[in-house]
């Protein structure tokens, strides 16, 4: 490890991964109190209830939103650091002006589809008004931009000081809800409320860094980037490749309440958040390794390197929550939800392995952006949200919710040991070069 740290990149990994681990650990805590808080307060049912509103906004959201922050980073910081401002504004006007049709597009239409495709999702008619409101969300919810601006101007400190704020904010309200005993309206306002106040707080934050940086005058909304060359190409594929990914969780806990009902999506729900909690740690490195991988050579050892040993502590780190929550999970789960979701245990220790893997390899994807093979994890994320689609339905019939469990730790790993093998062909590509 004393060698490790003698690689500048490393200790720079190390630095600003470390400034989002406390605020990481806090948003951890309060967001296992605000289910808690929420499962107890509302019962199985309604809990699935406002599980399946906010996923639908969520998926709505992961589907129509570009992955702005990508292109901030990709074009933009490796110029800041040759000291040329003027391709970072280039690539913050592009990132805004896909923000805002993405996010005002994927509001209109997800509005209008709710009276449609809610019943499909269990969401009674008396609830439809919610979730309709509820999609007044997203243009802020896929506004990525200002986490692009702050990762590249270095600031990961207040990423980490805005990332508690959302988390903190919705446990301390459900509490109140829950001590109130308020109705299910009150949650789902909330939900709403929380997550509105930490996405314009971090625009905030974006915004005053420009601004006390002089960077400002040059940023505005467009949607042709002409000094970016492939900025459309690179930002269709990351999008698509990172919107699979992040609509597949609310994809399965919509689907899950189709197959199996409400309450079942209330468990999957709790299920996956603590299996996915180890992430966490690898989550960090990962917003902090993308902007450094960026500036190494690719066909000298130093990304190689530093892709392995941030693996390694990943791994590590991984390994001993992941022990921690198969030994102790059932009984935590009965404890702090209450006996009736005891059935959630099931789910989070099949997914375990799949979230394991995650964190093992979660270099992979961002050392193939570098590479400019920004197709493979496209490829990867929709050939396994396909597995997992197709082997939902049989699997959940035959083994209820451990089956559904089952059919997205398949899709899991297709996705991830795909790209991993292009990896591999990459390096040896790399290393004859």
């Amino acid at each position: 490890m004393k060698h490790w740290l003698k690689d500048s990149s490393f200790r720079s990994l190390l630095k600003n991964s470390s400034y989002l681990a406390a605020s990481r650990v806090i948003a951890a805590v309060a967001g296992i109190a605000t289910l808690s808080f929420a499962g107890r307060g509302l019962g199985p049912l309604l809990f699935g209830m406002l599980v399946l509103i906010h996923s639908y906004a969520q998926l709505a959201s992961g589907v129509a939103k570009f992955q702005s922050w990508q292109l901030v980073i990709r074009y933009g910081a490796p110029a800041l650091a040759r000291d040329e401002p003027r391709p970072f504004q280039e690539a913050t006007g592009f990132a805004l002006g896909l923000d805002l049709v993405s996010g005002i597009g994927g509001m209109l239409v997800a509005m209008a589809l709710l009276p449609l495709v809610g019943p499909l999702f269990h969401i009674p008619a008396e609830y439809i008004p919610y979730a309709v409101a509820y999609c007044l969300l997203l243009p802020t919810m896929g506004a990525a931009t200002p986490i692009g601006v702050l990762r590249s101007l270095d600031r990961f400190d207040l990423i980490g000081w805005q990332g508690t704020m959302t988390p903190i904010v919705r446990a301390l309200l459900a509490f109140a809800a829950w001590w109130n005993e308020a109705p299910f309206l009150a949650y789902v306002a909330i939900w709403f409320a929380s997550d509105l106040v930490g996405d314009l707080f971090m625009c905030f934050l974006a915004w005053r860094e420009l601004a006390r940086r002089k960077l400002l005058s040059g940023i505005r909304p467009r949607l042709k980037p002409r000094e970016l060359p492939g900025a459309w190409r690179f930002a269709v594929n990351v999008n698509l490749a990172t919107s699979l990914n992040v609509a597949r969780g609310p994809l399965m806990q919509l689907l899950v309440g189709v197959i199996l009902g409400p309450a079942a999506t209330g468990l999957y729900k709790i299920g996956r958040t603590i299996a996915e909690s180890i992430e966490k740690p690898s989550d960090l490195l990962n917003k902090a390794f993308y902007p450094e991988v960026l500036r190494l050579d690719f066909a000298s050892k130093k990304p190689w390197k530093l892709m392995m040993r941030s693996a390694a502590l990943s791994a590590l780190i991984g390994g001993v929550a992941c022990a921690a929550i198969l030994l102790g999970g059932e009984y935590l789960i009965g404890e702090i939800f209450g006996g009736e979701y005891v059935g959630a245990y099931i789910v989070t220790a099949i997914l375990l392995l799949g979230t394991f893997v995650n964190v093992v390899t979660f270099p992979v994807t961002p050392m193939l952006y570098a590479l400019h093979r920004t197709e493979v994890p496209l490829f990867a994320k929709a050939l396994g949200i396909g597995t997992s689609l197709a082997t939902l339905y049989p699997l959940s019939q035959w083994l209820g919710l451990a089956g559904a469990a089952l059919a997205t730790l398949l899709g899991t790993l297709i996705a991830i040991f795909s790209s991993v093998a292009v990896l591999g062909r990459e390096y040896r590509v790399a290393r004859t070069a």
